[in-house]
């Protein structure tokens, strides 16, 4: 329980979260600050144990849309053991970070920069070789800044928690949910994609839809990734993890697990993800890489 009685709550709302602050891991954190471009995101450090420690190799962990940064927590234990120092961000418009300008999200088309803010702060802090853990809008994004960061070359790869692949595909599929007609979920993209209808969206630039499509740009991954996917997700579909781990075998590991609901693969089996991890991790090519090294295999 978060806050609140609860004998004496007349409603409530269950989370998946297993940790709601960082010191319930019994780990030792410490609270950072991170610039970024409208202020400055708080974030956590968790530093792994001098025994194990993997020097100069970060995580950073990116949570979902309406969610908190405690939610990314779960990852966080195996990638201490792992050696990895932690970086658990914030991002516009999540309630800790500063909001952007018209405090909308944007579907990740804006929000990576946050995360790029974060890659910054290890990069600074001795990081050479960054993992991307994110979780549903979290790996969205991650897709986005192992694209776009100009310190790509840095990731060596990424594990996605019930990821985001394609925009329409959730929308489409939560819309069907809703009962909503077809003609006004296609409605709803072209409104996204609109500048002219900037104005319904209160959003201050377009979506690119496409440009968040990592189906149709399959082809253009070029990082080792680990998806962890429920089967029975009922809000972004298995099949599009399904559809890109066919497209990209090369790159893409799909380990399935039988949760139901949204980012619950950890909260059924956690040890079965937090395995999968480690053998993934254990076997990427570029972990032990510098970036020059990582640049040039890639």
């Amino acid at each position: 329980m978060d806050s609140g009685d609860l004998k004496q709550a007349t409603a409530g709302i269950w989370s998946g979260y297993v940790y709601s602050k960082p010191g319930q891991l019994g780990l030792p954190y410490q609270d950072v600050e991170i610039p970024v471009d409208n202020g400055v995101a708080p974030a956590w450090r968790f530093d792994p144990s001098a025994t194990v420690a993997t020097p100069g190799t970060w995580a950073i962990h990116i949570h979902g849309m309406g969610g908190k940064r405690a939610g990314t927590l779960r990852g966080i234990p195996v990638a201490g053991r792992m050696g990895l120092t932690s970086l658990v961000v914030s991002f516009r418009n999540d309630g800790d970070a500063p909001p952007s300008y018209d405090g909308r999200y944007s579907l990740g088309q804006g929000e990576w920069r946050d995360v790029e803010a974060g890659i910054n702060y290890a990069i600074s802090n001795g990081a050479e070789r960054i993992v991307l853990f994110g979780w549903s809008l979290g790996a969205a994004m991650a897709l986005q800044a192992a694209a776009l960061s100009p310190n790509s070359s840095r990731v060596v790869g990424m594990v996605l928690d019930a990821p985001v692949f394609d925009w329409r595909t959730t929308l489409a599929a939560n819309a069907k949910a809703a009962g909503l007609p077809l003609p006004l979920v296609h409605l709803g993209f072209t409104i996204l994609r609109s500048k002219a209808l900037r104005w319904v969206t209160g959003l201050a630039e377009p979506i690119r839809l496409d440009s968040l499509d990592w189906l149709a740009r399959a082809t253009e991954l070029n990082k080792p990734i680990l998806v962890l996917h429920g089967v029975k997700d009922d809000t972004t579909p298995f099949e599009a993890s399904r559809n890109a781990a066919s497209l990209r075998p090369d790159l893409i590991k799909l380990v399935e697990f039988e949760a139901q609901g949204h980012s619950l693969e950890w909260n059924v089996d956690a040890e079965k993800w937090e395995r999968s991890v480690e053998d993934w991790f254990y076997s990427l090519p570029l972990a032990g890489a510098s970036p020059e090294q990582a640049a040039a295999q890639l």
